[in-house]
């Protein structure tokens, strides 16, 4: 069986990367989401081990020092990880998943898995990406502008990618991130032990 593709998914807050990531799971039952470790407190409407596990800042730590994450960072107060037990057996059983964190964690991830495909979600400007924030009608000034903050330094890091995708009309994104999953597939790597014995009927190397 072929290894699955590890592909990562990052955006600076308000740039639409969890909508638009609902719609291509939706989309292409052959993605799958990593379900990463957090430490903030669950949402209405969130499930521990659906959503995310839930765990306290205790049991995090102790996750980390018996090196069970492939990534981890903080971010606005709150610890996440990704455990990288889940992300091989995933991998192994050839399923393509999708780790949705930011650049800090991809970096790590890298390191470990030097072949992940990396996706960078951008606004179309910023000043979109600060409409959509106060849009949500759920942060003080003083959030709005910390996240603002935070949105410019990870934008920074964008050249780190290998695929820009901006955001400026949902279903051309979504087109477009669900092009990158398709010619992934279709790598010439990937391709040549599925199709041995049609492409040795063709010859060449």
């Amino acid at each position: 069986m072929d290894e699955g593709i590890l592909f990562i998914l990052s955006a600076p807050s308000g740039a639409g990367k969890t909508s638009l990531m609902k719609e291509l799971l939706s989309r292409d039952p052959g993605l799958k989401l990593s379900i990463s470790c957090t430490t903030r407190p669950a949402r209405t409407g969130e499930t521990d081990g659906v959503h995310y596990h839930f765990l306290d800042r205790t049991q995090f730590r102790q996750a980390i020092s018996e090196g069970d994450f492939l990534e981890h960072a903080e971010v606005f107060g709150n610890l996440y990880g990704t455990r990288e037990a889940d992300v091989r057996r995933h991998l192994a059983a050839g399923r393509d998943l999708v780790l949705e964190i930011d650049w800090q964690g991809a970096r790590q991830v890298r390191e470990r898995f030097p072949t992940a495909v990396g996706i960078f979600v951008l606004p179309p400007s910023i000043e979109e990406l600060e409409r959509r924030l106060r849009g949500r009608g759920t942060d003080s000034e003083a959030v709005i502008a910390r996240r603002m903050r935070q949105a410019r330094a990870d934008m920074t890091h964008y050249a780190e990618y290998d695929y820009l995708v901006v955001n400026d009309c949902f279903d051309r994104a979504l087109d477009a991130l669900a092009s990158i999953a398709t010619a992934e597939r279709l790598r010439l790597a990937r391709q040549r032990p599925r199709l041995t014995g049609l492409l040795d009927g063709f010859g060449g190397t």
